[in-house]
């Protein structure tokens, strides 16, 4: 290797190849980017309420927002990952998921279990959502391995819903 080639390759740009077109992994990994946003921004909220939630129920819900937190921070990795798969590049800073986030925070002094519960279940169907909208994109783009991916975190975020609407429920 010469020095012109080594001094070349340090300043390249992070560009993984792939064979999908420019404007594909130009659009999805941006897509891909503010998801992962949402899902630190989730992550977070969730964690807050998991650490804050008081009253009857405490333990039922300590234990849950645990282990639905524990299943978005476990997301995380491969969505960066297959940003940098097809070729981009993702988050950097907890300045850039502020920027970008959809999802809203909730700084609250106190919510109740209740409202947490709501809020999250809320927060888990606007992310569905997003999924389903970044899933038509994978499909236009003809990105089979992201939509795959998208498909289980489709699943996971509906099971989430899910048990935050059972568990918000007034049965009497």
């Amino acid at each position: 290797m010469t020095a012109k080639t080594a001094k070349e390759r340090a300043i390249a740009p992070l560009e993984t190849p792939t064979d999908l077109k420019a404007d594909a992994t130009k659009d999805i990994a941006a897509a891909l980017t503010t998801l992962l946003a949402d899902m630190f921004a989730l992550y977070v909220k969730t964690k807050n309420f998991h650490w804050h939630v008081s009253g009857p129920h405490f333990r039922d819900y300590h234990l849950l927002l645990d282990d639905q937190a524990t299943e978005i921070f476990a997301a995380t990795d491969p969505i960066a990952e297959r940003v940098r798969k097809i070729g981009g590049t993702t988050l950097r800073s907890i300045g850039e998921i502020s920027r970008i986030q959809r999802l809203l925070d909730n700084d609250a002094p106190y919510v109740t279990p209740t409202d947490m519960l709501a809020e999250l279940r809320d927060d888990n169907k606007q992310l569905t959502a997003s999924l389903r909208e970044l899933h038509e994109l994978c499909d236009e783009k003809n990105d089979v391995a992201t939509a795959s991916l998208i498909e289980n975190w489709i699943d996971e975020a509906e099971r989430r819903v899910w048990f935050l609407f059972e568990a918000t429920r007034n049965t009497q």
